[in-house]
C-alpha cells in the first residue's frame, strides 16, 4: 500500500496537534511550523502527491 506525502504529513499535522494540546507543549515558532506543515500537506494533497 503506497501512502503519499501528503497524506504522511496530514498524519504528523494531525499527531503533533494533538499532542501539543493535551500535553501542553509549546515552544517558540510552533505556530509556523503547524501552518507550513498543513500548507505543504494541503498542497500535495491537491496535487495528488
Amino acid at each position: 500500500m503506497k501512502r503519499s506525502i501528503g497524506v504522511l504529513l496530514l498524519g504528523i499535522w494531525l499527531i503533533f496537534t494533538g499532542l501539543a494540546h493535551l500535553l501542553h507543549l509549546s515552544f517558540s515558532g510552533m505556530g509556523t511550523i503547524m501552518a507550513v506543515i498543513a500548507t505543504v500537506a494541503g498542497v500535495l494533497l491537491i496535487m495528488g502527491l
